[in-house]
């Protein structure tokens, strides 16, 4: 309304002042017949009509030009035109922005966008990684040309995975021919006997999982950056990951429940087929049997595992001993840890001594593997170690054993069809040659100058965070310039290694050079992939940390932060729209990568991230005064959060504590953005407004940072991230970050006690 109004307003200034100014010759002809008049009689009528004729051509020109001044000029170049498009489209104006935000900048896009029925959930990054698919399935299927050995290989293994016809006709056989290697699997064999029970080593069946399959079970032993000193590397052992998402659904009831039923009828599925594909004899109840005793292992399993609530302080979790001092702690039985140790060591020819220092994460759970292994034979044990591997190669089988985990599938996460063919391997291949295919993707997608443009974000959004200290009253001086030291020592990655583009530097072929793969052996190149992951993880223990090695890949929409690097990652598939377009406003840019870079610097100092220093290593920087007040502020954030009820999930509250780290990094990255663009407004003036949307660019910021957001999930899925998602639903994330910030609720002039601006609010950074 307020558009028509002006848009009337200019037609009629403009009709008036082209008639005064000359564009009418019966008009002019009347001011020069005055001016001669007067010349010739000077009368005083004739001389008052000029004169008043002449001030009331002055006002409305004065009036033009006051009019033209305040108002607001209109952006419209085509990277404006498209962000408002694509703004306009998420949102609902219909809903006011001080009762709902998140329905207001994204009930348009919720309305028009349904999950499809290979997902799960559907989100902004969704479709970011949708996008970026179908240019990676461009790249991976064109013929090669010259192509260097990394491209060659990164195609061959595409190809391999898309023979659908051949791994059908191979059917089980790569499955059976797995089995053999690892000592068969006992529910689906004749060769199980007292005598193989009584020669079986459960030291070297985990060894054997680990360094050739780079499968951890029953124990998580890995090499990793030692948290207190983070130039080396170090041996840890903690607890495991399990079968199912999390240890909840091994024993809650509901919907747990039947996940949990489908689950084990997955399980018994799939040692049926192997036992008819072996021509054994049929015997239900005995599989039955097999697999529910595995089942009631695994259950123990995770009720020993500690809940992710308690394991959210890594300074609790640290616990550095000898190899020697840990068979003393942890024993089991007459297992030798360090014989399991070792054997993993040996497949790259690293000799470990019992003086060897290791670091515990998962003390309370290794307390109770010993009564756990101590209640269950050799072959229930070999049964659920066999499982665990073959749950995660149903996906590279054929369409039989797929169509096993249908329902599990769909009682897990919702979804009743498979991925594309063409996505699950263009998704396979991006994510075990990363480096490869983020070459492929930045030559073809990757505009060099982006770098220096999200160089230069980051160093504004840096001096914001650096600025913020200075309003924190609950941190004393000595711990604020402990803390601005960090913040000016974090590490940035932009886009990609340089070196994946040169085409004279080697690195990138010697990555993979140890990798053969065949157009015919899908299944074997996966298990190329395991063993070549596994080996290049180990050999680090004996190597120093490299500072510049990449931990993602180029073509990936997401960002990161290392809390033993110190460091902030920016890849290739993140930098463009919403997020960033070096043609939009920098309002969008600045609520979009601008919160992004933010929210990774705020890791810096979150819940976890403040336990490290500016060099990566774990040590307590803090006064006492700063830490107990930082766990003052934290806690708000835990009530707040822990207080919204998530109805999709089946009315469960969100866990204020497993995402307290990024409920931190999201309310400082919004804040800090904020800020940064305030001080780029005063340095480079305001931003035309953008076509079709009556709204600042202060508020196009915080609609652009809810937009990031938009996004939807089925209530399985709903009911299974909550438990497992470090991240608060995409609602909640932009409804507690903007509730809690003045900012926002005085751009929108929302009320005191409305829902976008409670009395309370909460703030760490």
């Amino acid at each position: 309304m307020e558009n028509e109004v002006a848009k009337s307003m200019d037609n009629q200034m403009e009709k008036y002042i082209v008639t005064i100014m000359g564009k009418s010759e019966s008009q002019m002809d009347i001011v020069e017949k005055s001016t001669k008049s007067a010349k010739k009689s000077w009368s005083f009528v004739e001389i008052g009509l000029s004169v008043l004729l002449f001030l009331m051509t002055c006002a409305v020109v004065a009036l033009l030009v006051l009019y033209t001044n305040n108002k607001e000029s209109i952006c419209t170049t085509t990277g404006c035109v498209t962000a408002a498009a694509r703004i306009i489209q998420n949102m609902d104006p219909t809903i006011e922005p001080c009762t709902d935000f998140y329905q207001y900048a994204c009930g348009g896009w919720l309305n028009k966008h349904v999950i499809p029925e290979t997902s799960s959930r559907y989100s902004i990054f969704d479709i970011l990684r949708d996008e970026m698919e179908i240019i990676l399935k461009g790249l991976l299927e064109m013929p090669d040309q010259e192509d260097r050995d990394a491209f060659k290989k990164a195609k061959i293994l595409y190809k391999s995975c898309m023979n659908e016809n051949l791994i059908e006709q191979r059917d089980s056989l790569p499955l059976l021919d797995l089995l053999s290697t690892v000592g068969e699997w006992p529910v689906a064999s004749t060769d199980w006997n007292i005598s193989k029970e009584s020669h079986w080593n459960l030291e070297e069946q985990l060894s054997l999982l680990n360094y050739k399959f780079n499968k951890r079970v029953l124990v998580d032993m890995f090499v990793w950056n030692d948290d207190r000193e983070s130039s080396k590397h170090i041996i840890y052992i903690d607890q495991p990951s399990l079968g199912m998402p999390s240890r909840d659904y091994y024993f809650n009831s509901g919907n747990y429940q039947r996940i949990r039923e489908a689950y084990l009828q997955f399980m018994i599925a799939i040692a049926k087929m192997v036992r008819e594909d072996k021509n054994l004899t049929k015997d239900d109840s005995f599989v039955q049997k097999e697999i529910t005793r595995v089942m009631d292992l695994e259950t123990e399993i995770a009720k020993a595992t500690a809940p992710s609530e308690e394991r959210n302080d890594v300074t609790l979790l640290y616990n550095k001993m000898t190899l020697q001092e840990f068979q003393q702690k942890f024993s089991i039985g007459d297992f030798n840890w360090t014989s399991f140790i070792q054997g993993v060591m040996a497949s790259v020819n690293i000799h470990i001594q019992t003086e060897e220092e290791v670091v515990v994460y998962g003390v309370p759970y290794l307390q109770q593997l010993r009564t756990i292994v101590s209640n269950y034979s050799a072959s229930t044990l070999q049964n659920y170690l066999v499982w665990r591997l073959v749950l995660d190669r149903v996906s590279s089988l054929s369409r039989r054993y797929k169509d096993a985990r249908a329902n599990y599938r769909k009682a897990l996460y919702g979804t009743t069809l498979e991925e594309a063919r063409w996505r699950e391997c263009v998704s396979y291949v991006n994510s075990n040659m990363e480096n490869a295919v983020g070459a492929m993707y930045v030559k073809e997608t990757f505009a060099g100058e982006s770098k220096r443009m999200i160089s230069d974000l980051i160093n504004k959004v840096r001096e914001a965070f650096i600025e913020t200290l200075d309003e924190l009253q609950w941190m004393d001086v000595t711990s604020k310039e402990k803390a601005r030291e960090k913040a000016l020592s974090i590490k940035e990655q932009i886009g990609y290694p340089d070196y994946i583009l040169e085409d004279h530097n080697d690195k990138l072929d010697q990555e993979i050079a140890a990798l053969n793969f065949s157009e015919h052996q899908y299944f074997e190149n996966i298990l190329e992939i395991l063993k070549s992951g596994a080996q290049k993880s180990l050999r680090k223990l004996r190597e120093p940390v490299d500072p510049d090695a990449w931990i993602i890949g180029a073509a990936v929409a997401d960002a990161f932060y290392s809390p033993n690097r110190n460091q902030i990652v920016f890849p290739a598939g993140i930098l463009q729209p919403p997020f960033f377009n070096k043609h939009q406003p920098q309002a969008l840019n600045f609520g979009g990568i601008g919160m992004v870079i933010g929210h990774e610097i705020t890791h810096g100092f979150d819940d976890n991230g403040r336990n490290f220093d500016k060099d990566g290593n774990m040590f307590d920087w803090w006064s006492n005064f700063s830490a107990m007040h930082f766990k003052e502020q934290s806690r708000c954030m835990v009530y707040q959060y822990g207080n919204y009820t998530w109805e999709l999930a089946g009315g469960q509250n969100v866990s204020g504590i497993i995402t307290l780290g990024e409920n931190i990094a999201d309310n400082g990255g919004v804040r800090q953005a904020y800020k940064a663009y305030l001080k780029w407004v005063e340095k480079h003036g305001k931003e035309p407004k953008l076509p079709g949307l009556d709204l600042t660019h202060k508020q196009l910021f915080f609609l652009n940072f809810a937009q990031v957001w938009c996004g939807s999930y089925r209530p399985e899925y709903a009911r299974h991230s909550i438990k497992t998602d470090v991240h608060s639903p995409f609602k909640y994330r932009v409804m507690g970050s903007l509730q809690n910030f003045e900012a926002f609720s005085k751009e929108f002039n929302c009320k005191k006690g409305t829902k976008m601006h409670p009395v309370e609010k909460c703030r760490v950074w």
